[in-house]
């Protein structure tokens, strides 16, 4: 008797199946995989496990089951992932399911309410009305204001609350909708969004999911100057501002029928640039754009066409988006924007000049070369230097290699260099990911492993540990191998597989993973399997100079503490505590000498 739909979904689909009808999936051993589709890369890190029944990407870092993968995908929430794999599976959802009627339900009703009560106040009260008026002024349609739903927040600390408490929500709820705020002084609850216009935030499915609030006139003009201008709904069980794009549910289908991408900055940018007749636009909403948003907008089109500040100096989040978008081997053209003007200005003034501009918009090529150009010198050899130094790493970033060396080969001829030299230069610049392996500064292990690191940076002990942590599930021999005195070097981390492995029937661990571990533990198990050790490589060996790796990392971290202790000491002038850390120092670097010989 299976306990839900999903059991009954997970019983009834193959995994293996599933994740084959979205990409090419090869037999690798007992698991199959694949180039991962939510990073690039060139060699596959994806893999999926039949036996357990999940997928991994050594890569990226994501994972899970047949529910997360469609979620990730699609760029749709869970219920919705339910509803596209009950479909595959022939099960039947029934609207009493308990899986649907969860505290996001009660959420999304907040929202809609909100939505709807800001819309009423536009129309019907004498502020709503000036703030439709200011609309207008902007250009507006009254036409796009209701179909982007537009509102008013009044200018009062709890009149949304209240309508929400009246149709029966609890402040609770409402907070976590992140529409209204606890006071830590009083604890008592005030709207967050007052006296503002109110733009609703949709996901793919047009469901109001959280706001923007943009200060209203009447309130900016009496407003104190540190009053934020826009104000945005916090991360809540719906939103995360990382992971929602503006318009989206709106552009999708003209963007795959255009086959590119408009990207502005701004709520108002997108609806005037919709207005004008390029409904194919979202917005950031002021941010920088994140791996997650990108991986989103791919589904739709690689051609993206950026319209908003475009500063090659420093280190903007907006040259960051741009630098990550070519990298994950997106098409990009800029529209030069007029000086101080936005698209929502551009299109006000003339709605033709708006389609010139897109219509004549620069490759990103072009538009780098003639800024970095015309802000350096190139007749002298420290302008030179500038103008290589600034164009190296978004050259770098290019993933086409046959792109990458036209780029190399303009910039060879406009320095007057040979293009093997900016090839070599080239070399030095680091890109944005990187390869990390199991081998230590002397090469001394056999086994590597290429991960392009994304999301973190592992310590070389964490490293090795993971590496030894690999061994024991290939060979679990290896764990009795420990010594009492061994843990005292390893982290906690390391010491939680250790005691369950040592605890728990291996050949049975997808049934005993613990709560707290459970990811950790799947990864490296799954690991474990993909692994294959070279046909000789001595695990004796393996596992000692992995083991001594990690004591020689601990003695020079001890090494290190007593060398700052000791300078503590002799400013104090502690000559006692002196004589003390030299004997410690000293027999801590005995014991280095004796293991780095060894």
């Amino acid at each position: 008797m299976l306990n839900s739909p999903i059991d009954e979904i997970k019983n009834r689909l193959d995994i293996v199946e599933v994740i084959g009808s979205y990409i090419k999936l090869e037999k690798a051993g007992a698991n199959y995989r694949a180039p991962c589709p939510f990073h690039s890369e060139k060699k596959p890190s994806f893999f999926v496990s039949p036996a357990r029944q999940i997928w991994h990407c050594f890569g990226c870092g994501l994972g899970g089951d047949i529910f997360k993968f469609v979620m990730q995908i699609d760029g749709v929430e869970f219920g919705d992932a339910l509803r596209i794999l009950a479909e595959k599976a022939g099960v039947e959802l029934k609207r009493s399911d308990p899986q649907l009627n969860t505290e996001k339900r009660r959420l999304f009703e907040i929202c809609e309410l909100s939505c709807r009560f800001f819309e009423k106040q536009l129309e019907n009260s004498s502020s709503g009305k000036k703030a439709k008026d200011y609309l207008l002024k902007r250009g507006l349609t009254e036409e796009s204001i209701r179909k982007w739903r537009l509102g008013y927040a009044p200018d009062r600390w709890d009149s949304l609350s209240n309508f929400l408490i009246s149709r029966g929500y609890e402040r609770e709820e409402i907070e976590k909708a992140g529409l209204c705020v606890k006071s830590e002084k009083n604890k008592s609850y005030y709207d967050r969004f007052r006296g503002r216009i109110m733009f609703p935030i949709f996901n793919l499915s047009s469901q109001v999911i959280g706001f923007g609030g943009r200060i209203s006139e009447d309130r900016e003009k009496i407003s104190k100057s540190d009053e934020a201008k826009y104000v945005n709904t916090p991360n809540t069980l719906l939103y995360d501002k990382s992971q929602v794009l503006y318009g989206l549910n709106k552009a999708g289908i003209e963007i795959r029928k255009k086959d590119f991408c408009i990207l502005v900055e701004g709520y108002m940018d997108a609806i005037m640039v919709y207005q004008a007749g390029f409904e194919n636009v979202v917005a950031a909403s002021g941010t920088g754009l994140s791996e997650y948003q990108l991986k989103i907008l791919k589904r739709y089109s690689t051609n993206l066409f950026t319209a908003f500040d475009m500063d090659i100096a420093g280190d903007s989040a907006t040259k960051r988006s741009i630098n990550l978008a070519q990298s994950m081997g997106f098409n990009i053209k800029i529209i030069v924007m007029p000086n101080d003007m936005d698209p929502a200005d551009v299109v006000l003034k003339d709605s033709n000049l708006w389609q010139d501009l897109v219509k004549n918009a620069k490759t990103i090529h072009d538009f780098y070369f003639e800024k970095i150009l015309s802000r350096f010198d190139k007749t002298t050899l420290e302008g030179k230097k500038d103008i290589y130094r600034s164009l190296l790493p978004i050259i770098k970033n290019i993933p086409d290699k046959i792109e990458q060396t036209l780029w190399i080969k303009d910039l060879a001829d406009i320095l007057n260099v040979k293009e093997e030299d900016i090839a070599e230069e080239l070399k030095k610049i680091p890109s944005l990911t990187n390869d990390r392996s199991y081998n230590t500064e002397d090469g001394s292990f056999d086994i590597m492993i290429k991960e392009p690191n994304f999301f973190s940076s592992k310590t070389k002990k964490e490293i090795l540990e993971e590496y030894l942590a690999i061994i024991f599930f290939k060979f679990p021999q290896y764990v009795n191998l420990l010594k009492d005195g061994d843990f005292q070097i390893f982290s906690p981390r390391f010491i939680q597989v250790v005691d369950y492995l040592k605890n728990n029937n291996i050949s049975n661990q997808e049934n005993n993973f613990s709560s707290e571990y459970n990811d950790l533990i799947q990864h490296l198990s799954f690991k474990s399997e993909i692994i294959e050790f070279d046909v000789g490589t001595d695990i004796d060996n393996e596992f000692n100079r992995c083991l001594k790796e990690i004591k020689i990392l601990n003695v020079k971290d001890k090494l290190n503490e007593i060398g700052l202790e000791l300078k503590k000491a002799e400013k104090e002038n502690d000559f006692i505590r002196i004589q003390r850390l030299l004997e410690e120092f000293n027999s801590y670097s005995k014991y280095l000498c004796d293991l780095e010989v060894s």
